[in-house]
């Protein structure tokens, strides 16, 4: 069984007093079932499931008045002596709560109740033309965090990774001093692996068991048809074409030499006019990310992005690569691609920052100016610099050179290396950007 980080905030949300009905919210196949389920099992006495894309009958309970003990009585009716209701020992988890949002409007009548915890999943929450009737959402009445798939420490965690090694990588940074080579290696043999596998967890646990990486790709590609069928299935009719070939655009979009997204790539004369809400589609799916262009490296970073000019990054990395030809994944182990390898190596730091609940930013000017991200690192604007080969970083070089005009004195280089500092920039090894929280670097007079 994989370790999930969510079961952590599941815990803080159940200890909270008075807490409202929790939605888990988030992309297709991340996992978001199996772990309220798992949590539910573990925490409470009785646990009542309800699915209502696989029992869409359920949905005509919630069509009357939403008096909780109705719900309740009705729920009994249809599912029988094999579920029970006991106050305070009972958690309801009602599972694609977007396939009936009258029970989504009924969250409300559960908390004002308070006998029994309520969970729900949801993939397609908020994406425009799901669901033709309007629905009430219970504002101030309900919990929604997010689910991601399996990030790169999560991912270690599966393949025998253990927390005192990562504390080990954690005093690396810290003390600005070199990973052991045995550790060392083995890290980057593992990135290389997420590179491939990514963070879905039945491709996770599939790679796990089996170590074939044709089973990945092939599971990996179900679920992006699946993604591409819910396009049809649930955008509105005017749109589903367009959602459609905004995702196919992707691969094509970051292999430019210029990331920016461009919709004249979806199709020729392309326009936001044409595109704009599609792509919206896609990113509330929880599908993308994408990454702004800052219009200057200063705090705060959202202030100062550029609504219009962004790139756009697949959310789990092992998806992008799955929409690459095949043998993509055998490069990537064997350390032989080319010219893409950029991009992919782009899309994977996008990947580690993301699901670890960062917001992406990167910095480009016209003059050729470029930083592939900046974060926010102990208070203080700092530059990401993804580097697949060897690089000078050059912008980055520039813009701490410049520390009256850019108000920046913080970079770390990401490639090929090991952790070190020199030229007024850290060097770290692709695989501890997961690790790049405020608790594990301190900013001094040396770095």
């Amino acid at each position: 069984m994989l370790k999930r980080k969510i079961e952590q905030q599941f815990i803080e949300w159940k200890n909270t007093k008075s807490h409202n009905p929790l939605i888990v919210k988030g992309c297709r196949q991340c996992g978001k079932t199996f772990s309220v389920i798992d949590f539910a099992n573990k925490n409470y006495k009785n646990m009542v499931y309800v699915n209502f894309f696989e029992n869409p009958s359920y949905s005509t309970i919630f069509d009357g008045a939403l008096n909780v003990d109705d719900i309740v009585m009705y729920l009994t009716a249809l599912m029988g002596d094999k579920i029970k209701f006991e106050p305070h020992n009972t958690c309801l988890i009602l599972d694609e709560i977007q396939e009936c949002p009258k029970a989504r409007a009924a969250l409300k009548f559960f908390k004002l109740d308070g006998r029994y915890d309520v969970m729900c999943t949801g993939s397609l929450l908020g994406v425009s033309g799901y669901k033709e009737q309007p629905v009430s959402i219970p504002v101030g009445y309900e919990t929604i965090i997010t689910m991601y798939p399996l990030d790169f420490e999560e991912f270690l965690w599966a393949n025998g990774i253990t927390s005192s090694i990562v504390e080990e990588l954690k005093n690396c940074i810290s003390t600005i001093s070199q990973v052991p080579e045995v550790l060392h290696n083995r890290m980057k043999e593992l990135l290389l692996q997420y590179v491939v596998v990514g963070g879905m967890p039945a491709v996770v646990n599939e790679f796990i068991n089996t170590k074939m990486i044709n089973n990945v790709q092939h599971m990996q590609r179900d679920i992006v048809n699946g993604y591409r069928d819910d396009m049809i299935k649930y955008a509105s009719t005017g749109d589903k074409a367009r959602i459609r070939e905004c995702f196919d655009s992707i691969p094509k979009q970051l292999g430019k030499e210029n990331k920016k997204f461009q919709y004249s790539i979806i199709k020729k004369k392309g326009t936001a006019s044409m595109y704009a809400g599609s792509l919206q589609w896609i990113e509330d799916a929880g599908i993308i990310n994408r990454c702004y262009n800052l219009s200057i490296t200063e705090l705060p970073l959202d202030g100062n992005a550029i609504e219009g000019i962004f790139k756009v990054y697949m959310a789990d990395i092992g998806l992008f690569i799955s929409m690459l030809e095949d043998g993509t994944g055998y490069d990537i182990l064997n350390g032989s691609l080319l010219g893409y390898k950029g991009a992919i190596y782009e899309n994977l730091v996008a990947d580690l920052l993301a699901k670890n609940g960062r917001k992406l930013y990167y910095f480009h000017k016209d003059s050729g100016l470029e930083v592939d991200f900046v974060i926010r690192l102990n208070g203080k604007c700092t530059l990401l610099e993804c580097k697949a080969t060897s690089g000078n970083a050059k912008s980055t070089k520039t813009i701490l050179n410049h520390p009256e005009k850019y108000h920046v004195y913080h970079a770390i280089k990401l490639g090929n290396y090991n952790v070190g500092f020199a030229n007024k920039m850290l060097t770290l090894p692709l695989y501890m950007v997961f690790l790049l929280h405020d608790n594990v670097l301190t900013w001094n007079e040396h770095i």
